[in-house]
């Protein structure tokens, strides 16, 4: 999906249309989101791999995810991020915003990509797809 946004944003620049990347973070409250998260559909396979070095890590890793999750994790934070880039004036909204209470790296390795995703369009003379056609 967010390929596919990026796509967008670079093909409806010129027309003016300006896009934005929300990207909300995992929000788990009130859910057992990692616990109940999609298993492989071929159990037997997957209990043969899971005996073997990596025994118990899918579980570890769960676990570790959810506890990354800070208590007051809201999701009407995202809501609340929408609003405000809606209000910007056309032109200054960000290509991408996170929302993220867990920090998990994602803004990161996302602003690298961008960053030289950026770098290339410069480079092969179609930066004015970065932004909106005023």
């Amino acid at each position: 999906m967010d390929a596919l946004a990026q796509s967008y944003a670079l093909e409806l620049a010129r027309f003016g249309i300006e896009t934005t990347i929300v990207v909300p973070g995992a929000f788990t409250k009130g859910t057992e989101h990692f616990h109940h998260a999609a298993a492989p559909a071929d159990a037997e396979r997957a209990a043969l791999y899971w005996s073997g070095p990596y025994a118990d890590v899918d579980q570890q890793v769960l676990k570790g995810l959810a506890s990354l999750e800070p208590a007051d994790a809201d999701p009407a934070d995202v809501a609340t991020a929408i609003v405000d880039l809606v209000a910007m004036p056309h032109g200054r909204r960000p290509l991408r915003v996170h929302i993220d209470p867990s920090d998990d790296g994602a803004a990161i390795v996302n602003g690298v990509a961008d960053r030289v995703r950026a770098q290339l369009m410069e480079r092969i003379g179609l930066a004015d797809l970065l932004h909106p056609k005023a």
